[in-house]
C-alpha cells in the first residue's frame, strides 16, 4: 500500500515523520490546522501543556495524540480500532519513545464508557464523516472530559454543540470545520462538588 508522510510541527519531536498510508480511512489533521489548534490551547492553558492530560478518540494517524506528548503533557492517550492504524501507531511510539503516550486498541464509544470518572483535560475528535458518530458521543463526553475541560473538534459541518458546551474558536480549512469547545460543569456537578465539601 502507498504511503505519504506529515510531521509533527512542534515541540520536542518536531519534524519527526508519520507515515500514513493512501486510502480515504485516514484524513490526518493539516500541519497549518494542528498550529493553529495548539496555538489555542497555549492561550487557554497560559502557555503550558505540562501536568496535562489528552484524550485522542479517533487517533488515526496519531497527529495529534503525537503532536500533544512532543508538546509536553503528562498523558496523550490514543484510541483507534482499525489494525493498519494501530501498526502505525505502534511504530512511531516506539521510535519515539515518548513516556506520555499511551495506546488502546478498541471502539471510542466503548472506550468512553469504561470511564470510572473524568479525567481529561481535553478529548480530541476527528471521527469518520458521514457515519453520525457525533450525535453518539455527545452524551458519553461527560465520563472523560474535567469539568471545565476542553474538546477539539473536526467535522463536515460547522459545530453546533449541545447546551452544556461553549464552542470557544471554529474556523473552516478547505471542506474542515473545526473548533474548540470547553465542557462547563453542569448544575448537577456543581451540586455534587458542593455537597462533597460539606
Amino acid at each position: 500500500m502507498k504511503k505519504h508522510q506529515i510531521r509533527i510541527v512542534g515541540g520536542a519531536y518536531r519534524r519527526t515523520p508519520i507515515s500514513v498510508p493512501d486510502g480515504d480511512h485516514l484524513r490526518p489533521t493539516p500541519d497549518r490546522v494542528r498550529e493553529t489548534l495548539f496555538n489555542w490551547l497555549a492561550h487557554f492553558w497560559g502557555g503550558t501543556f505540562a501536568g496535562r492530560r489528552v484524550l485522542d478518540l479517533f487517533a488515526g494517524s496519531g497527529a495529534l495524540g503525537f503532536e500533544a506528548a512532543s508538546r509536553g503533557v503528562e498523558t496523550a492517550q490514543l484510541v483507534e480500532q482499525a489494525p493498519a492504524a494501530l501498526a502505525g501507531l505502534r511504530a512511531v511510539q516506539a521510535r519515539l519513545k515518548a513516556p506520555a503516550i499511551r495506546i488502546h486498541a478498541g471502539d471510542a464509544c466503548a472506550f468512553l464508557r469504561g470511564q470510572q470518572a473524568p479525567s481529561y483535560d481535553l478529548v480530541m475528535l476527528d471521527p469518520p464523516f458521514g457515519a453520525g458518530w457525533l450525535a453518539r458521543l455527545w452524551p458519553l463526553l461527560d465520563r472523560a472530559v474535567l469539568p471545565g475541560g476542553l474538546v477539539y473538534l473536526e467535522s463536515e459541518a460547522a459545530c453546533a454543540p449541545p447546551p452544556e458546551w461553549e464552542l470557544l474558536r471554529q474556523r473552516r480549512a478547505g471542506q474542515v470545520h473545526y473548533g474548540l469547545i470547553r465542557f462547563a460543569a453542569t448544575q448537577k456537578n456543581m451540586n455534587n462538588e458542593r455537597l462533597g465539601t460539606l
